[in-house]
């Protein structure tokens, strides 16, 4: 049990280490522009997509844990579905 718990928690660690490394390069990136650098366009868009990859990951998790713990409000929480009934045959 316990070695789960580690497992899932080096899971999140892994995009959160990924985000705050693209929001460095995405400074750094935007800095090196003040300093008469040209702006490195493409290393910019790998830079937000790390840092929105992770971002959007770990809020994901958050979402899902709530979700099933019922945490978040009405308005956010998916609709169950009815149970299906068939259609009865009127013979």
């Amino acid at each position: 049990m316990i070695y789960q718990r580690i497992f899932a928690l080096a899971i999140l660690c892994i995009p959160g280490a990924a985000s705050i490394y693209g929001w460095t390069w995405m400074r750094d990136i935007f800095f090196a522009s003040f300093a008469g650098q040209p702006f490195d366009w493409l290393a910019f868009a790998g830079a937000l997509t790390l840092f929105l990859g992770g971002l959007f990951f770990l809020a994901g998790f958050l979402f899902y844990r709530d979700d099933k713990n019922n945490l978040i409000q009405p308005m956010l929480r998916r609709k169950k579905k009815p149970a299906s009934q068939e259609p009865q045959s009127k013979n």
